[in-house]
């Protein structure tokens, strides 16, 4: 029989992860549950998260031949990974939002079951540009689990505990990341699959997440009357894919400063004032714009933005260096990003353990800003011939600072907040990190295929009349090209302009990285609250008697919580 605590949380059989004792609590409120229990809460949970990411990047290794299929050029190339990135960045606010008003072990069902729409009908495409409108289908439910993860994890354990699980979290998400590019490879190389399954691949573990979180997930339900703010989720989605739609095409289909480009940028930033004065006016807003007066959640989200575009960045361009400018084969260049993978899953694992010990987080940040930097500094040295042994290295330092950095941007926001606001800021900064992403793999897009023409051309002027000649036709319209129809002397320029081209793009975010880590500097620590109390300690009698270890846990807000049955 549930009955009603002093807080206004209803307690009782269900009102729990399953095996939870009713009434327990730590000292925020959140469930005392073992280390057992929430991994298998958050069971089917990880498994959808980590195929859903996979479809993201399982692409990136696959995409040369996938174009080539479908008879596309370098504009589908690029957008193939921006529209999934352009979806995700633009729904996520929005799925932040109802995870604050409606059950969340429903909304992440609803986002895999989108996933898995999206992903059987990209496998049946017969041209990029239904091709392109799956991936933003798939980008939608992405976008959820990006934004729900952090939600469901941050409703079942105290932040203090949660350094530890973000760092589970933070490591699936980078091997999913880094690893999908891997996969991606073996079942292009391999002749009875095809580059069709890898977009197949990933929906029976999609339908087995579902089975997991029906079976093993328990959340509670905040009641609340309230009606979605649809107005502004429709203007910030508008706002950001205009702008999106303006950074892919400017360059190329137009130029920077051209009559196109003024009336996009200015249709944004007018679409973004309007969103800003409807969130100022809205009852329930998508964006509650004051949590922006907190400086730490101000501040996290700008060093999103930027560790965003070199954790997206990243994944797209090493797949083109290493089959471009090195010549390796779709599975290889997977292969070779493993430095990479195993910099991001050690600190993300390693740094919370250690935070969920001591509590103290900003540390990592700083030094995760430093790493970051000084890996992307070193990647802008390399070139198609630069020892390989060097490049580990780089993409070792990159992958710890991705890892310390990534998770620990979100944990330091959501202990800034109550539980009623905990959706909308966790997925303000996973917004402001796909939007980096987003942003970045366009522009940088952009200026690796403007750089790679230039390095093209110096190279086969230096070549003479007879590169001229021979280059005529193989390394033009802005195609993706045949190495093996390629003359040598030709096919040896193209390769050293993608190494050199795409080293730019690396030097180019290296700045950006530094920004992130100046941003950090800045960010107070605030020690993580609700440590779990032992037995002792929630009777009065251990050393440190009864309370907060560190004075910081704010009393949980008395709203009416229901157990969630959906």
């Amino acid at each position: 029989m549930a009955t009603t605590t002093p807080s206004g949380v209803r307690s009782g059989e269900g009102s729990g992860p399953p095996g939870t004792r009713a009434g327990a609590a730590s000292d925020d409120g959140h469930p005392q549950m073992t280390h057992r229990q929430i991994m298998e809460a958050l069971s089917g949970l990880m498994l959808g998260m980590f195929v859903a990411i996979l479809s993201s990047t399982i692409v990136t290794n696959a995409l040369p031949q996938i174009i080539g299929d479908l008879g596309g050029g370098q504009s589908a190339y690029t957008w193939v990974v921006t529209a999934a990135l352009l979806a995700m960045t633009a729904t996520t606010p929005l799925w932040g939002k109802l995870a604050d008003l409606f059950s969340k072990k429903l909304l992440v069902q609803i986002s895999l079951v989108i996933y898995v729409a999206g992903s059987v009908v990209a496998g049946l495409a017969q041209s990029p540009g239904m091709l392109i409108a799956c991936r933003i289908v798939q980008g939608v439910g992405v976008g959820g689990l990006s934004a729900l993860a952090q939600i469901v994890l941050a409703a079942m354990i105290s932040p203090r505990e949660r350094g530890r699980y973000s760092g589970y979290l933070g490591a699936n998400f980078a091997v999913a990341t880094v690893g999908g590019p891997l996969l991606g490879g073996v079942i292009t190389d391999t002749p009875w699959l095809g580059w069709r399954w890898c977009f197949y691949v990933g929906v029976p573990f999609a339908v087995l997440a579902l089975v997991l979180l029906q079976k093993t997930l328990r959340l509670p339900v905040v009641k609340r009357d309230v009606k979605v703010d649809w107005t502004g989720a429709f203007l910030v989605s508008a706002a950001v894919s205009l702008l999106l739609v303006w950074v892919t095409f400017a360059g190329d289909a137009y130029a920077w400063w051209s009559w196109q480009s003024v009336l996009m940028v200015a249709g944004s930033l007018l679409l973004g004032a309007a969103f800003l004065l409807v969130e100022t006016r809205a009852a329930d807003p998508v964006i509650p714009l004051r949590l922006f007066r907190n400086r730490t959640i101000t501040l996290a989200s700008l060093a999103s933005l930027f560790v965003g575009v070199a954790m997206f960045s990243g994944t797209v361009f090493f797949s083109q260096y290493f089959q471009f400018a090195r010549g390796q084969s779709p599975t290889m260049s997977g292969v070779l990003t493993i430095p990479l993978i195993a910099g991001l899953f050690v600190s993300s694992t390693a740094s919370g353990l250690i935070i969920t010990r001591t509590g103290k987080w900003k540390a990592w940040l700083v030094s995760g800003g430093v790493l970051l930097t000084a890996g992307l500094g070193l990647l802008g040295t390399m070139r198609h011939d630069t020892p390989y042994a060097y490049l580990a290295l780089y993409m070792v330092l990159t992958g710890l600072g991705l890892g310390m950095m990534m998770q620990n941007l979100v944990l330091c926001t959501q202990n800034q907040v109550g539980p009623e606001d905990l959706g909308a800021a966790s997925s303000v900064v996973t917004f402001f990190r796909s939007l980096g992403g987003a942003v970045g793999v366009s522009a940088l897009g952009a200026v690796m295929a403007a750089r790679v023409s230039e390095h093209t051309r110096n190279g086969l002027t230096a070549l003479g009349p007879e590169g001229a000649r021979l280059g005529h036709g193989g390394t033009e319209g802005g195609g993706i090209p045949d190495f093996d129809a390629l003359p040598e002397p030709v096919r040896n320029v193209v390769e050293g302009a993608y190494g050199h081209g795409i080293g730019d793009v690396f030097l180019l975010s290296a700045p950006l990285a530094a920004l992130a880590f100046l941003i950090t500097l800045f960010i107070k620590e605030v020690p993580l609250k609700g440590r779990r109390r032992s037995g002792a300690e929630a009777h009065g009698t251990g050393p440190h008697g009864t309370g907060p270890h560190d004075g910081t846990a704010a009393a949980p807000v008395p709203v009416p919580v229901t157990s969630e049955k959906a």
